[in-house]
Order: C-alpha cells, then sequence, then structure tokens
C-alpha cells in the first residue's frame, strides 16, 4: 500500500490540476449537477500538500484538511495493531456516523451557497 501511495503521489506531483487537460480522475457529481460534493477540490488539495502550500489546500478543500491529521491517526493505529499481528477496526456508533453525514451535508450546502 506504501508503494502505490508514493506511485500516486509521486503522479499527482507532476500533474497540477489547477490546470485543464491533466489526465487526473473528476467528480462525477460536479460534472452530473455543476455543484460540489464534500470531496471537490481534494485532488488540487493534496498537489497543494505536496507543494507546500496550505494555504491553497485550505482553500481548495478544507474540511480534507480538517480531517487528514484523524485519517492519519487511524492509519498509525492500524499500522501499529498489524505490526504487532492483532487487527483492529475502528467501529462508529450510530450517533458518530450520523454527526458525520450531518457534517458532510452541512460543508456540501455551505461550500454551494458561499
Amino acid at each position: 500500500m506504501l508503494a502505490a501511495a508514493l506511485a500516486g503521489a509521486g503522479y499527482l506531483y507532476t500533474r497540477d490540476p489547477h490546470l485543464p487537460g491533466q489526465a487526473l480522475p473528476f467528480c462525477p457529481f460536479h460534472r452530473l449537477t455543476g455543484l460540489q460534493c464534500p470531496g471537490c477540490g481534494g485532488t488540487r488539495a493534496a498537489w497543494d500538500l505536496l507543494h507546500g502550500d496550505l494555504s491553497a489546500a485550505w482553500h481548495d478543500n478544507a474540511a480534507l484538511l480538517l480531517a487528514l491529521p484523524f485519517v492519519a491517526a487511524w492509519y498509525l493505529v492500524r499500522l501499529r495493531h498489524g505490526l504487532a499481528g492483532r487487527t483492529w477496526r475502528l467501529r462508529l456508533g450510530p450517533r458518530t456516523v450520523a454527526a458525520l453525514l450531518t457534517a458532510a451535508a452541512l460543508w456540501t450546502v455551505g461550500r454551494n451557497l458561499l
């Protein structure tokens, strides 16, 4: 997985998603509706982070930037348990799932209104 992540980061590093005509994935929701989904701007934000531009990454997708530390912690815990030969699963209760879905919906509505 690490090799695939590094290969993907290397590929993205050489392609500027802010420019048209790049061979990068597109958002089907945005293409169909013209609205931004919660993940829209994620590729641009990742490119900005790879190039050290934190403010541009914040502009492209602030929710992604806020979620990154939590995702990184989740992966580190899984890695630690995996190296120790144990399995570990993130268990989210119904309230947590509802809160995450509500936050994603509010982020989607807010970013399309502003």
